[in-house]
């Protein structure tokens, strides 16, 4: 073993020794240091005045000094607080605490000159010496072990860059200084007048100078501390440092830090939302607030990703009463628990919000039909849905009972009480569906259509409907997937090398919702701007090299994560789409438009469902696929049934008249057809 490393090894043993010691001994140790360091300063003070005279005559004239002065210290110490501090985490408040502390102390030397008649031998320049060198010995000992401590990192601590050298960034490079497993090395910073400069001890850097720094000082990490900066400037800045193949983290945003959900010293992952760069456009207060502020607002599904964080700005919006309906009873748990921390923190009219929770499906026409008797609802928020294309898939009776069925059930009860306002969360899979999630969704719409349609003159109930693509980080987003695949080493999957999907924030998508209900005059689709389709394998390739790892393929065989294809699921498309037909318009809103869509008769829809409830009753999955046929446009599966449950059974023919497509006989052009 060479003598470097047995030195390391010794000062690593060392310092884990003294980090074990109980406070009682660490405080001890700091007393007695401070006593030393205290006595060796009023030595040093008395030679720099009187340096003509020998030591043991200055000792003897000098003695009541070294009687006095160092007892005093102890209790001065304790009322400036010096042994409150945790010697590894001090800052500039230690320093001033130690220039009171000794200058109190310096004060005893004229106190006891005065009280015990040395004054004829006071000399004010041995106070001052012993104040200087005493503020040298106290605070350089204190620092230089917060040094030392500080470097007992692991060795594999990462050593990261901080891009922002404001007061979020200054911040974070503090609490890294005290982590074990980050060393900050630098500061990156746009604004010139920075360069060059030392920023709570670190060099600061432009961003041009970067490349060869990260190689140079083995960086592994950037920190991106820039709170209030927009998503289209983090977007510019992360596209900038993309190529250097490092894990790339930031800290919350400028709302998230002001609602208390984030601290400057917080570090996350890169939110997706960074990479789409795009920003929200404010909300319309008035629109925000017009079906739900003094109402009976009710949410359907208030445990989902939607449905929760409808629940939130609800909240936010004070409604004089918020009905939670879900059937997962966890979920409801979660929702309701942070709702009321929320009712307690709150002050004003959303504290007086009545919150209750119901835990039931909003297909359960029995528990509808009460809640509607028991509370008289205004707004219905109906976010009860399943959403995940492959589950449904190989659960078709299921899927159609709560995405249709039970937009049915509720949209009739609400209906029959006059809820004023029914907002129906639909999706982009609901135009020319290929799988029964979306022709599920699509049915739901055409429910609502056709209610509208045969109350539109008598009926105090605006039924509409909002149409919007993926939401981030929602359960079954495809976000958690590859984020979860990374963590693990990969590889990452995707379907296929083509597929796109349009995506947008939970807090944007539900914003707009909120907005676009409001709008609503009846029958009509609310879409919601979702910006440009993203490409779903450029979103794995950015998120891989943005979590510093290198994408392995056949142009670079050493990358640490593959991605493979799985190709596409059953009712899976490569592209989706929001219209159905070209009859569109924009709104007050920039971000919304409105479609006018027809549909079928009410009669004709309603005989769909009856045929419908009937299968879904029996688990019929062929009836359910003949229906979906004939009503939803664009519905013609190439596949067969994949239904886990219909696979076990012996498969029905098509030309079973048990089978057939209900009611009359399909003409050129179909009721269900939409042109």
């Amino acid at each position: 073993m060479t003598i470097r490393r047995r030195i390391q090894r010794l000062d690593h043993g060392t310092r884990r020794r003294l980090l074990s010691l109980p406070r009682w001994a660490k405080l001890g140790c700091m007393v007695a240091f401070d006593l030393v360091a205290i006595a060796l300063a009023l030595t040093l003070a008395v030679l720099l005045r009187h340096s003509d005279q020998p030591l043991p005559d200055l000792v003897e004239q000098w003695w009541w000094l070294w009687v006095t002065v160092p007892p005093a210290a102890v209790p001065i110490f304790v009322g400036c607080g010096l042994y409150r501090q945790v010697i590894r985490y001090i800052g500039a408040r230690a320093a001033m605490q130690i220039l009171v502390g000794v200058a109190a102390l310096a004060l005893v030397i004229p106190a006891t000159a005065l009280l015990a008649d040395y004054v004829t031998m006071f000399r004010a320049a041995v106070m001052v010496n012993f104040f200087v060198i005493a503020c040298a010995f106290i605070g350089a000992s204190r620092f230089a072990m917060r040094s030392w401590f500080g470097t007992g990192r692991s060795r594999k601590a990462d050593r990261v860059v901080v891009w922002g050298a404001g007061y979020a960034g200054v911040q974070l490079a503090q609490a890294l200084h005290a982590h074990r497993r980050w060393t900050p090395v630098a500061f990156v910073d746009d604004d010139r007048k920075l360069w060059g400069r030392i920023v709570n001890r670190l060099p600061c850097i432009s961003p041009d100078r970067l490349a060869s720094l990260t190689k140079r000082r083995q960086v592994g990490t950037i920190i991106l501390a820039l709170p209030s900066a927009s998503r289209q400037q983090r977007r510019r800045i992360l596209d900038r440092l993309e190529p250097l193949g490092l894990s790339i983290k930031t800290v919350p945003g400028i709302v998230e830090i002001l609602s208390g959900r984030g601290s400057e010293s917080e570090v996350r992952e890169v939110s997706i939302s960074d990479l789409l760069g795009r920003n929200p456009i404010p909300a319309h207060e008035s629109l925000l607030r017009r079906n739900i502020e003094a109402k009976t607002v009710l949410v359907t599904g208030a445990g989902g990703s939607i449905g929760s964080e409808l629940c939130r700005q609800i909240l936010a919006l004070s409604p004089k009463r918020l009905i939670l309906l879900e059937r997962s009873e966890f979920a409801l748990y979660s929702i309701d628990r942070e709702l009321r921390q929320r009712l307690v923190l709150e002050t004003g009219a959303a504290g007086e919000v009545e919150l209750i929770s119901l835990l039931g499906s909003a297909g359960d026409q029995a528990l509808v039909e009460r809640l509607f008797s028991t509370w008289p609802v205004d707004t219905v928020y109906h976010a009860a849905a399943h959403k995940h294309v492959p589950i449904v898939e190989e659960n078709v009776p299921e899927g159609i009972a709560n995405n249709t069925l039970a937009t049915w059930t509720t949209a009739t009860a609400a209906l029959k009480h006059h809820v004023s306002t029914f907002v129906l969360i639909s999706t982009d899979k609901a135009v020319r569906p290929t799988n029964v999630m979306g022709a599920s969704k699509r049915m739901a719409e055409m429910v609502l259509q056709g209610l509208m349609g045969t109350q539109r003159d008598t009926s105090t109930t605006r039924f509409s409907m909002v149409r919007f693509g993926n939401v981030l980080g929602s359960s079954g987003s495809v976000i958690p997937l590859f984020r979860e695949q990374i963590r693990m080493g990969g590889p990452v999957t995707v379907t296929h090398p083509k597929i796109t999907r349009f995506f947008m924030t939970v807090e944007e998508a539900v914003q707009l919702v909120i907005q676009a209900g409001s709008m609503a005059e009846g029958g009509e689709v609310h879409l919601l701007d979702m910006g440009e389709p993203v490409p779903i394998l450029d979103l794995a390739r950015r998120m891989i090299q943005l979590s510093g790892h290198t994408i392995r393929d056949e142009h670079n065989p050493d990358g640490s994560i593959a991605i493979e294809y799985t190709g596409l699921r059953p009712g899976e498309k490569l592209y989706e789409e929001l219209l159905i037909s070209d009859d569109v318009c924009g709104t007050v809103h920039p971000r919304i438009m409105r479609g006018d869509e027809e549909a079928p008769p009410w009669e004709r829809v309603e005989s769909w469902l009856m045929v419908l409830q009937q299968a879904v009753a029996t688990g019929d999955c062929a009836a359910i696929r003949s229906v979906l046929n004939e009503a939803v446009a664009g519905y013609a599966p190439a596949n067969e049934i994949h239904d886990v449950q219909w696979r076990q059974r012996p498969k029905p023919q098509w030309d079973d008249p048990a089978h057939q497509a209900v009611s009359e006989p399909r003409t050129t052009q179909p009721h269900g057809r939409i042109n």
